[in-house]
Formats: C-alpha cells, structure tokens, sequence
C-alpha cells in the first residue's frame, strides 16, 4: 500500500521499467544510488545489468523488504533513511556515482539541491518526476515556465525531457502526467567561471524573488539604486529587464559586475 503522507506512487508497468532502464545505459560495474526504491523493481534490474546499487527507502517497512530481497540480487546495498539526511560524500567515499530516482513530487525541488551539493563525485542524473516540473527545469529564458528551478538546474547540469510517463504506469496513478528527466553533468557551472557556487545561487534566487517584478525591484534589498543601474546597463540591459528575460550567462556577467564586487 502506497503512502499518501510519503507521495508514494509506485511505477508498476513492467514495459515502462525497461524502457527507462534501456535509456540508463547501465554498464557493469557502475554505481548507482537509487532514491525511493519502493519494491525494488528499478534496483533488481539495475543490480542484474551489473551496477552496484545504493538503494536509498525512506520508508521503514518497504525498505525492510528490500533487505530481504536483496542478497538474492547481489551488489545491493539498501540505506534505510531520508535522502535529504543522506551524506553522499560519506557513504560513497571517493566513489563517482549515477543517480536514479522515481522522486515524490512533493520534494523534487530539494532533492535535486540536495544532490548538487556533491556534483563533483555525480556523472548523471535521471529522475520520474511530474511534467510540468521537468517542463520548468529544461525551460530556455524568455518562457513562462523559466525560473529559479531552472537555472539551478542548468547550471549544474544538462537537463532533457525523455519521455512522458502516463498515470496508468503507476500504482495508485497520480493526476498528472510523470516525466524521465535525464541531466548530463556538468552544465554551464563549467563555463561561467563562479568562483563562489553558493553566493551566486543565492543571487540568482533573489533575482527571481518575485518573477513579476524587474530585476531591479527585487535586488533593492540587497543593492542601491546606483549600483543596480550601474550593473544593468554594463550588461546591455535596460532598467526595466526581468529576470526571466536572461541567460545564465547575462546572469554570471550581472554577478560579477554587482556582487562579486
């Protein structure tokens, strides 16, 4: 049984989980963490391609299934925890690792923060999420869908929609449509040249603080009037531009023409 509390909905359809385990390109002796491994459908396919598999369950009763399971499948090792409480960097030491998850639609947002913190040791992600957040983390600027998520993302990663899920494929089935989200690492973080990852993200959220209103309305908190002006216009943009209109790149040349100094 599914737990409401948890956002549990389990992808059932046998077609769609090889589907989704051709797209994973497993190569033996990869490692995997697999987050929400539910009844361990996706981590016995993934262990039996050859992967070593970390498979991460935060609930108590399932994950006490999957070690049952899982010496019949080999390479499987199941940490019973939340995955925002993980520390990736402790468990894998200096292992370089794959990511999948089938991710609560609830906390797709602070997991994909949480595994960007250990981009270094990560070589892909692919993640089941809902479509209209995949919609928003692949958005270009100058789209509705284009935000915070976005450039977080695309930042850190190269993030494609490569397929879309139907409810049916899932037990309870969700009301909406689900998406395969695979990000390719790293993004446009290994170009920009950001010195401080960290400060930058926390201006680009202030940028987007409001996303109706202009960059220079939601940076007054931390800048003055001069110098926003001063920044915009060395950047080639007018005083009324908003967020949603620039690239990571404009975003990384305002950065350094504003707060870096």
């Amino acid at each position: 049984m599914a737990r409401q509390k948890l956002g549990q909905h389990f992808l059932v359809d046998r077609g769609w989980q090889k589907k989704i385990l051709e797209t994973l390109s497993v190569a033996e002796g990869d490692v995997w963490i697999e987050i929400g491994a539910g009844h361990g459908e996706m981590t016995q396919l993934l262990a039996e391609s050859g992967a070593r598999v970390y498979a991460i369950e935060t609930d108590s009763n399932l994950a006490e299934r999957l070690r049952e399971k899982a010496p019949a499948w080999g390479n499987v090792k199941v940490i019973e925890a939340d995955v925002l409480t993980v520390d990736f960097q402790k468990k894998l030491a200096h292992e370089r690792f794959r990511v999948y998850g089938n991710l609560p639609y609830y906390i797709t947002s602070p997991i994909l923060r949480r595994l960007f913190d250990s981009t270094a040791k990560i070589a892909s992600i692919d993640i089941v999420i809902q479509l209209e957040v995949a919609v928003r983390i692949v958005a270009p600027p100058g789209r509705r869908d284009y935000g915070y998520l976005s450039t977080l993302c695309q930042f850190f990663a190269k993030p494609e929609i490569v397929y879309k899920i139907p409810p049916g494929a899932f037990a309870p089935p969700p009301r909406v449509t689900s998406a395969l989200v695979q990000m390719t690492l790293p993004g446009e973080c290994a170009i920009l040249g950001i010195r401080n990852e960290s400060r930058f993200l926390e201006f680009l959220q202030s940028c987007f603080a409001q996303k109706r209103k202009t960059l220079r309305n939601n940076l007054r908190e931390l800048f003055s009037d001069e110098q926003i002006a001063e920044a915009l216009k060395s950047c080639g943009l007018t005083s009324d531009a908003r967020a949603e209109q620039l690239s990571l790149k404009q975003f990384a040349a305002l950065y350094a023409g504003i707060a870096e100094e």
